[in-house]
């Protein structure tokens, strides 16, 4: 079983910020394979499915961002999963809007939820897909707590849709293909 862990806040005020496209992308995921992300495990909603013909668990934490790694910790726990099993998305706002970054393993980068789940789990061996959200033009808290602005969301739409598709590489390929794949500059 593989598990994908999308970051975000959860509550409509949070719905279609920047630090909620982890969120969207789970969404998105769980969409196009017919996975309803609506069983309550600890503190996450999931959704358990196929995606190609391997078993997948979909998890939304509900902790809020920076506990993120009390819910992914319970679920691993739970289902006995190593860190190796998991891939999370997140945003990343030291990639340009729209980019795609995948990693085998690695620090937090900064990122409050990645230090989380890092430190709940004890390891940084694990792989993650990050999407740029841009830089800051003011605070940075500001900033991901904002929403795409017009001009932005068709682009970032379309970067939600490659990460879709850079998961489905990651679940079928494996992650090395996957950042052959999709570690590259974002079209447009």
């Amino acid at each position: 079983m593989k598990l994908v862990v999308g970051l975000g806040n959860p509550g409509a005020q949070y719905r279609g910020t920047r630090h909620n496209v982890g969120f969207e992308v789970i969404d998105a995921l769980a969409n196009r394979h017919g996975i309803l992300v609506r069983k309550r495990i600890g503190r996450a909603m999931v959704g358990e499915g196929l995606i190609g013909g391997v078993e997948v668990m979909l998890a939304k934490p509900l902790t809020f961002m920076n506990l993120s790694g009390e819910a992914v910790r319970n679920i691993a726990e739970r289902r006995r999963l190593d860190a190796g099993q998991i891939l999370v998305v997140y945003d990343d706002m030291a990639l340009d809007l729209g980019r795609l970054r995948i990693r085998g393993s690695g620090s937090d980068g900064g990122h409050k939820g990645m230090k989380s789940i890092i430190a709940a789990l004890g390891t940084q061996q694990f792989p993650r897909l990050r999407i740029g959200i841009g830089l800051a033009e003011r605070d940075a808290v500001d900033h991901v707590l904002s929403r795409f602005r017009r001009s932005e969301r068709l682009f970032i739409n379309e970067a939600i849709s490659r990460a879709v598709d850079a998961v489905e590489c990651v679940i079928i390929n494996g992650v090395e293909a996957a950042m052959s794949e999709y570690n590259k500059a974002a079209k447009g």
